[in-house]
């Protein structure tokens, strides 16, 4: 049995139905194969339609895909505006699969001056960005103090370094004697490296800590778990398991 001939299909007539308004798709594709260009014509077509920019709302999971995808747009569009009836039909027929009449012409070439003029501009965002969005415009509902501002990546590290030192001074100082007790047990089996590698984990995970401290009562049910986890008495310590080993 002999096959059929292979039919090959153009990418822009498989990403075509998926860059439809009209229809609710989920694309799920490897990196580099046209995702965004799918979501920017889908987005394209949206303005053609005649929505509204500021109606239009685009979520990414990057900083870098949101930029990405508001420039391709605005390249598109800035091209629309000046390219002639031949080439811009030629275009708006491979966006839409159908050959536009001459309003969707004057429409697709206002586009960049609509969208350069709406309020807000087109709303592309961050996952991220959009839920701060939400909690600025609702920061009572959500329980947290209006007008605050969202600390980045290099001044949370500062402050973790400085919470550090000050946990290190109090513990060096033996104002806390639990705390003291506990940083000189620790520094037994860590060096100075693998104590920073080991604060910064416990601080990456305290959501989990906590809600295992919660679980068990406390930290000292907490303790206790542990040691009837690993099969030892309460207040066996190491000496008593090295002995015992």
């Amino acid at each position: 049995m002999s096959a059929g001939p292979t039919r090959r299909i153009k990418p822009e007539t498989a990403q075509r139905p998926a860059a439809d308004p009209a229809a609710s798709v989920w694309v799920s594709a490897s990196a580099g194969t046209g995702k965004t260009k799918v979501l920017t014509d889908r987005v394209l077509r949206l303005l053609l339609q005649g929505t509204a920019p500021q109606r239009i709302l685009c979520l990414t999971f990057t900083k870098a895909a949101a930029a990405e995808m508001s420039n391709r747009i605005a390249e598109r569009l800035g091209q629309w505006a000046v390219r002639d009836d031949v080439e811009l039909s030629k275009d708006l027929t491979e966006l839409t699969g159908h050959r536009p009449e001459n309003l969707t012409l004057i429409a697709a070439r206002r586009l960049f001056a609509r969208v350069l003029d709406a309020p807000g501009g087109l709303a592309i965002q961050t996952i991220h960005g959009f839920c701060q969005s939400l909690l600025r415009r609702f920061p009572l509902e959500a329980v947290v103090a209006p007008h605050f501002a969202v600390m980045d990546e290099r001044s949370a590290a500062e402050m973790l370094k400085q919470a550090r030192r000050r946990v290190l001074d109090a513990a060096c100082a033996e104002d806390d004697a639990n705390l003291a007790q506990s940083l000189a047990r620790i520094t037994r089996y860590v060096n100075e490296k693998s104590f920073a590698d080991l604060i910064g984990e416990l601080t990456a995970q305290r959501d989990r800590l906590k809600q295992v401290i919660r679980d068990a009562g406390g930290f000292d049910g907490l303790v206790a778990e542990i040691h009837r986890r690993l099969g030892v008495a309460p207040g066996f310590g190491d000496d008593g398991v090295l002995t015992e080993t």
